[in-house]
């Protein structure tokens, strides 16, 4: 019988792939009007997507306590998204998104001491080996290129990934409060409202030909964050955090299709580290809960 953690790892698999589509379409849009624009304006179409199926279901307004945690995720998601984003213009795709695998192994001490998890054997010793397929492709990367645009777009890519992780640990938060629809829209809402402060400071109206890519990238965005909310409410999150080591494959075929961007041997060899990885982190029963004192 399938698990259902198992189920969840598979959703959230296809989530994962379902946004590197997207990650491929904002590093070209982000290119062209800069990457404020570019997440700006799908947040914008996300939004209007979203909203009209949750209006068409006569959805209720959330909660307090729901809608703090949309707060919280949306002003998160939105600094992680735009350092992100304008890090991928200025560094490969597949590097880039080696550079957030860090999110997965901070998510999973974030779980421990905000939500109170077990931290599983087999999700440390995963996410070890996953780490070790990080640093081999890094070191691969980094030989290749080092230029200041290089290392800076690294260096936000960095910073993007802790905000990223926090995001994952208000994700799980989220999916126990609120069901995925709500989820993606209103993290959407958020984003786009932040960002409209800006506005007229950071970004520009979109061109014509670019209404194709940013509706597609919303769209896939928005199924993205339904699809991974809906898993984040069915499993913890050590469980799931490792499923974000599969965005590099689909990264190394988008980035070489959309920007011609070559694969080196150090990306193949981390790729099977992570792979293998993943594949030990879902593995297992639960660590048991240390004992106390008084309980030995």
């Amino acid at each position: 019988m399938v698990s259902r953690n198992s189920i969840a790892f598979a959703v959230a698999s296809c989530g994962i792939a379902t946004y590197s589509v997207m990650d491929a379409l904002m590093k070209g849009l982000s290119i062209t009007s800069g990457a404020y624009s570019a997440v700006l304006w799908r947040s914008v179409v996300g939004v209007l997507l979203l909203g009209v199926v949750f209006v068409a279901r006569r959805r209720p307004w959330p909660g307090p306590a729901a809608r703090r945690l949309h707060m919280m995720r949306g002003g998160t998601a939105g600094i992680s998204v735009l350092l992100f984003f304008w890090g991928l213009v200025r560094v490969p795709m597949a590097q880039g998104v080696a550079l957030t695998f860090l999110a997965p192994l901070i998510a999973l001490y974030f779980a421990a001491a905000l939500l109170g998890e077990s931290i599983r054997r087999t999700a440390i010793l995963g996410s070890i080996v996953a780490s070790l397929g990080v640093l081999v492709i890094a070191a691969g990367e980094v030989q290749a290129q080092a230029s200041t645009a290089h290392i800076l777009g690294s260096m936000a890519i960095f910073a993007a990934s802790i905000f990223y992780a926090y995001s994952l640990i208000l994700l799980r938060q989220q999916a126990q409060v609120a069901d995925p629809l709500e989820v993606a829209l209103f993290t959407s809402m958020v984003l786009s409202g932040l960002l409209a402060i800006g506005a007229p400071w950071f970004a520009g109206l979109p061109l014509l030909a670019q209404l194709p890519a940013i509706g597609a990238a919303a769209a896939l965005g928005s199924v993205s964050a339904m699809a991974l909310a809906w898993a984040y409410g069915r499993a913890e999150a050590q469980v799931l955090a490792p499923v974000e080591y599969t965005a590099f494959v689909w990264a190394a075929i988008l980035g070489y299709l959309f920007f011609g961007e070559q694969v080196s041997l150090f990306t193949v060899a981390g790729a099977m580290l992570i792979i293998a990885g993943c594949l030990v982190a879902i593995r297992g029963p639960a660590a048991p809960a240390p004992q106390t004192e008084a309980a030995a």
